[in-house]
């Protein structure tokens, strides 16, 4: 049961990060078109409206999904969170989806090098060469110091640090909250300051656009059902790996809807920074398993 619970897992892994690439694809698209501000906030109201839907429906209500005892560390999570997709989809703009999906991919990382301060969690020596070296391979993905380095190519870097400290800060809610709590007050407290911000960079839609906005809402909302879905029937370090085919799927949708090109030092900065993920990921679970078999 638990080897097909983690083949499951790994198709709803991989067909979350298609889902993903697909949305990633549509907001590079209305972003060229329409403010970002504007973009993120619409598609907030549906993640609002979807998050407060699935709170309904279980037992308890909204109220029980809305119950915290650390407001204001879930409310910071749900603005990071909204700060973080604004900052990346303005990456898009700038450099494109493959090199700033290149950098993005990054995060496992920062969290892997952010969880000691934040967590108190004990980082070896292993994982902070894997750190490394995987810094090196962002390096070699943003060339600086060969004429060609653009400030543009740190706004990625950014939205990856972002989402690593919304990482740390969901792992340090879970201590207290359920899921669906913090699940409930990342689409509410975003949707509440997107609005607050995004109302003042409105602009009138062609109807065309309106049907990618409404698709955009509607991959949006899929690939975080497929998301949860996936952590339910498999443990997330067996699929986790998998979350980097995201990368993979960015790629030919650059390629072959916005005429990108993959360049030398991306795709090989992009592979280190991967190996280095993996191997951190790896070294967690093995560091997980072996305080299980002692516990035993």
């Amino acid at each position: 049961m638990a080897e097909n619970n983690t083949r499951l897992g790994i198709w709803l892994m991989i067909a979350t990060t298609f889902v993903f690439a697909v949305q990633d694809g549509i907001s590079r698209h209305l972003a060229a078109e329409y403010n970002v501000l504007m973009v993120v906030m619409v598609r907030y109201w549906f993640f609002a409206a979807f998050v407060t839907t699935i709170a309904y429906r279980k037992a308890g209500g909204i109220r029980a999904a809305a119950r915290t005892e650390q407001p204001i560390l879930q409310i910071c999570r749900g603005l990071i969170l909204a700060t973080e997709i604004c900052v990346m989809i303005y990456a898009f703009t700038l450099l494109g989806l493959i090199e700033s999906h290149a950098v993005f991919t990054s995060y496992p990382l920062l969290i892997a090098a952010l969880s000691g301060p934040i967590l108190g969690e004990a980082v070896g020596w292993r994982r902070w060469a894997a750190i490394f070296i995987g810094f090196v391979g962002v390096l070699i993905i943003l060339k600086p110091g060969f004429g060609v380095f653009a400030p543009a190519a740190i706004v990625p870097l950014v939205a990856a640090l972002l989402f690593a400290l919304y990482g740390l800060l969901t792992r340090f809610a879970a201590r207290k909250d359920t899921a669906a709590t913090s699940f409930f007050w990342t689409g509410v407290s975003g949707a509440v300051m997107m609005t607050a911000i995004g109302l003042n960079y409105w602009e009138p839609m062609a109807r065309p656009d309106w049907i990618w906005m409404i698709t955009l809402c509607f991959t949006g909302a899929f690939a975080h059902w497929l998301l949860i879905r996936t952590y339910e029937v498999a443990e997330a370090s067996a699929v986790q790996p998998f979350a980097y085919l995201q990368l993979v799927f960015v790629s030919f949708i650059g390629v072959l809807v916005f005429g990108e090109s993959v360049e030398a030092n991306v795709a090989i900065g992009a592979a280190v920074v991967v190996c280095a993920g993996l191997f951190t990921l790896w070294r967690a679970q093995a560091k997980a398993q072996a305080k299980a078999q002692e516990e035993a």
